[in-house]
C-alpha cells in the first residue's frame, strides 16, 4: 500500500522551491531542516522523481519535473485553503463540550497548535484539559469521564479502548553535557547499562523503559527516580546519570537552565506510539470528531507540535545525497 503525500509534505516542498534552500524554508516556516528534508525525500520516493539539483552558486534547483510537480502542489494547497475558508462558515456547528485527556509528558509541546489552536477555532466548544498519567487516562476512558485522550498505546485493552496512532516516538538518551558519554554520537543499551540511570517513574511508562533493557539480557544501574519528565531532565542535567525518554522538547535544557545532550539509541526498540484513545462504547459527537481529525492534521512522524525532529538515518536512501540540511 503506498504511502500517501500529505499536505504538510507539499508546502514543505513549495517553501523550498520558493526559497531555494532548506534552511532558509527552515527558517521561513519555521519548521525544523530535518522535518523538510524527510519531507521532500519521502515525495521523491513516493512518486520516483528527482525534485531539485544542487549548484553550489544558486542552491538547490527545481528539475523540469520538480517544476511541473511544485505548481501542482501549489494548486493543491490553493484548493485545500479555500475548502478550509468554506468550512469555517460553518465553524458554528461545532459547539458543546470536549472532555479531553493528555499524557503530561507531551501536553505542553501540543498544547499550542493542537488544543488551543482547536479552541480559538471552534469557539463554541467548551474544553475540559485533565492531566493525567496513562492508568489515570484509560481509567477515566472507561468510566467513560473522558471524550478522548492523546496519549501513548502502553496497556490499551483493545477490547475496551480503541486506539490510533498518530507518529512514533522512538527512545533516545538524555546526558548532561559532563556526562563521560556526552560526546558519543549514538549509543547502544549495552555501553549504557553500567553507568548510573535516572528513570522516569509514571505507572506503564517505566515498564516500557526497564524492558528496552530486559529484552537484550540486560538490567539498568537505576540510582534515582522521577515522575515527572521535568525532574527527570533536571536531574540528567545536573549530572545524577543518564536517561532514557520518547518525547522530544525543543528546548535541550532543564527547567533550572542546565544544558542537555540528546543522542540516538542504537538498536532496534519498539517505539513509543502517540495517538488517539477514546471508549469503544461510546458514540463520537461531532465535537470530538472535530477534534480527532485536527489532531490527524497536525500529529506525524514528521512533524509533531513543539517537538524537535528525530534522528534520521543518514544512508543516501534515506536522505538523497543532493538535498543537504545544510543546503
Amino acid at each position: 500500500m503506498l504511502n500517501r503525500i500529505s499536505l504538510r509534505q507539499m508546502e514543505y516542498f513549495v517553501a523550498t522551491a520558493e526559497s531555494g534552500s532548506i534552511i532558509n524554508a527552515s527558517e521561513k516556516i519555521h519548521v525544523s531542516s530535518p522535518s523538510i528534508s524527510a519531507a521532500i525525500a519521502h515525495i521523491e520516493s513516493e512518486l520516483q522523481v528527482q525534485l531539485f539539483i544542487r549548484q553550489h552558486a544558486k542552491g538547490l534547483q527545481l528539475t523540469p519535473v520538480g517544476e511541473q510537480l511544485m505548481q501542482a502542489c501549489q494548486s493543491i494547497i490553493n484548493q485545500a485553503g479555500n475548502l478550509y475558508s468554506l468550512a469555517s462558515d460553518y465553524a458554528g456547528m461545532v459547539r458543546g463540550p470536549l472532555k479531553l485527556g493528555c499524557f503530561p509528558a507531551f501536553a505542553p509541546m501540543v498544547y499550542a497548535e493542537v488544543i488551543h489552536g482547536f479552541s480559538r477555532l471552534y469557539g463554541q466548544v467548551d474544553v475540559k484539559l485533565v492531566e493525567e498519567d496513562q492508568s489515570g487516562l484509560i481509567e477515566k476512558l472507561i468510566n467513560q469521564e473522558l471524550d478522548v485522550a492523546l496519549t501513548y498505546d502502553l496497556n490499551i485493552d483493545d477490547k475496551v479502548i480503541q486506539f490510533e496512532p498518530l507518529a512514533k516516538l522512538p527512545p533516545h538518551v538524555l546526558v548532561s553535557e559532563a556526562h563521560p558519554l556526552a560526546s558519543a554520537a549514538n549509543i547502544t543499551l549495552e555501553e549504557l547499562a553500567p553507568y548510573p540511570m535516572v528513570l522516569l517513574d509514571m505507572p506503564y511508562s517505566n515498564e516500557y523503559f526497564i524492558s528496552l533493557f530486559r529484552q537484550e539480557h540486560l538490567s539498568p544501574n537505576v540510582v534515582a527516580s522521577g515522575k515527572s519528565t521535568d525532574v527527570v531532565r533536571a536531574m540528567v542535567a545536573n549530572n545524577l546519570g543518564y536517561t532514557i525518554l520518547n518525547v522530544r522538547p525543543k528546548l535541550n535544557y532543564s527547567l533550572d537552565g542546565k544544558r542537555l545532550v540528546r543522542i540516538p539509541l542504537l538498536g532496534k526498540h519498539r517505539p513509543m506510539l502517540i495517538g488517539l484513545a477514546t471508549n469503544k462504547m461510546n458514540s463520537l459527537n461531532n465535537v470530538t470528531e472535530t477534534f480527532m481529525s485536527r489532531c490527524r492534521a497536525y500529529i506525524s512522524d514528521q512533524y509533531i507540535p513543539g517537538m524537535s525532529a528525530p534522528f534520521f538515518d543518514p544512508r543516501p536512501h534515506v536522505i538523497e545525497n543532493h538535498i543537504s540540511e545544510n543546503a
